[in-house]
């Protein structure tokens, strides 16, 4: 391990440099008047060229590869090192914030031109890689940069098309990238022996707790759910209240078990229902039917399930006693991600030695690790951001926070690629 970490001058001086750069990548979007760089656009490619520079001048070899990752390599101390691979994306949302994402690329330069400043060189080689697509904005699949690394891309993913018809191939080869080539960036197993993330929280954990760094456990696992209460529409000034079966008062009950029950079962639960049909959804019609849709996080898929379970019985309970029915479709499930131990260790001791104490904490939204973590051991640290606000303009962070990280970041990255 390098025996020589950053200094406050310096972490405040890399932070400056961060900041203007999440502003001139900002810079780089479809519109001028909001954020949106979307996967093989113009835009994409036109970041990943300003990010190479960077690598560049930060001592590393820097290449695209076959998915539009765009990939810098700064050597160990023999040229066949095994790598400590740091990364995060490079694409937004529409009408994003400035950083999600790139936060995390920009830190993991930054901690490398550290080590490029003092000549020096670590155990195992540093590999930094700005993913392409985390966000599934163009083409409404996410992961494709990390899934591209791992050497998971489905088949059909190539003739998914965007909102103008043009397919993920025809945008590659637009790109100058060949859809038949994508295995070309699948890396071997052997290649990392681990994989690090830094990121804006996107919560308000941190700044509840007036910290300005946090260690993160694992990214949720979610389950998204379809549900119907049906019961029996009616006139509603001539049916009596003991005789309805009214299926908004079944779902409104339902909803208000879900938002009590939910953190009594676990804190790190959360449970939402998103969107809510009333059928015939007349002023003066007792509702008949009700559709709405349930979405369940957790950080264990143990504990998430036996919640769900819960749920799901009580809503049956409820239709029951009500004389109505309840079904439920489960169409999306991700399981849990659980963060690497040792890497959360030395994340907290790195965490610990810049403010004082650390706050471990789930992640509520997905990131490339839920991909990366299926081949390699994973970890992040969280930075705080303003009142937990992201995927928006206002989202933003502290330059003395953001140097705070780098301090972190620079010594977890010397301590793990320093063995």
């Amino acid at each position: 391990m390098s025996d020589c970490l950053m200094n406050a001058p310096m972490a405040a001086a890399a932070a400056d440099r961060v900041m203007a750069r999440c502003d001139a990548l900002a810079e780089i979007s479809e519109t001028p008047q909001y954020l949106t760089r979307v996967y093989l656009s113009p835009e994409h490619l036109r970041a990943n060229a300003l990010v190479a520079k960077w690598m560049q001048a930060a001592g590393m070899q820097v290449w695209q590869d076959g998915v539009g990752n765009i990939c810098g390599r700064y050597e160990g101390q023999r040229p066949d090192a095994k790598a400590l691979l740091l990364g995060s994306h490079l694409d937004t949302v529409r009408n994003a914030g400035r950083y999600d994402g790139m936060l995390g690329v920009l830190a993991a330069i930054e901690a490398v031109q550290f080590l490029h400043d003092r000549g020096e060189r670590l155990p195992l080689a540093i590999e930094i890689i700005g993913f392409a697509d985390e966000e599934g904005t163009r083409f409404g699949i996410t992961l494709l940069g990390s899934r591209g690394l791992t050497g998971t891309w489905p088949e059909s993913w190539v003739t998914h098309p965007d909102g103008n018809s043009i397919t993920v191939a025809q945008a590659m080869k637009d790109c100058g990238l060949n859809a038949g080539r994508i295995w070309q960036a699948a890396r071997d197993v052997e290649d990392f022996v681990a994989y690090l993330e830094l990121h804006i929280e996107q919560g308000p954990v941190l700044e509840q707790e007036q910290l300005a760094l946090g260690v993160v456990t694992a990214i949720n696992g979610a389950r998204r759910l379809n549900c119907r209460f049906v019961g029996e529409a009616g006139h509603a000034g001539t049916v009596p209240m003991s005789h309805r079966k009214d299926a908004l008062a079944a779902a409104a009950e339902w909803m208000m078990f879900i938002e009590r029950r939910t953190p009594q079962h676990d804190p790190q639960l959360v449970a939402t229902v998103g969107t809510l049909q009333c059928q015939p959804g007349a002023v003066n019609v007792i509702p008949g039917e009700v559709a709405l849709t349930l979405d369940v996080r957790g950080p264990q898929d143990q504990a998430l399930g036996e919640l769900l379970s819960e749920l799901l019985s009580h809503a049956e309970a409820i239709a029951q006693r009500r004389g109505l029915s309840f079904s439920a479709d489960e169409y999306y499930q991700i399981p849990a991600t659980r963060c690497d131990e040792a890497l959360q260790s030395a994340l907290t001791r790195a965490v610990t030695a810049v403010q004082g104490r650390s706050l471990s904490l789930p992640s509520g939204a997905g990131h490339d690790a839920i991909a990366i973590a299926e081949r390699w051991p994973v970890g992040m640290l969280f930075v705080r951001c303003d009142r937990g606000i992201s995927h928006h303009p206002a989202e933003s962070v502290a330059v003395a926070d953001v140097a705070k990280a780098l301090q972190a970041w620079v010594q977890v990255v010397s301590e793990v690629a320093g063995k």
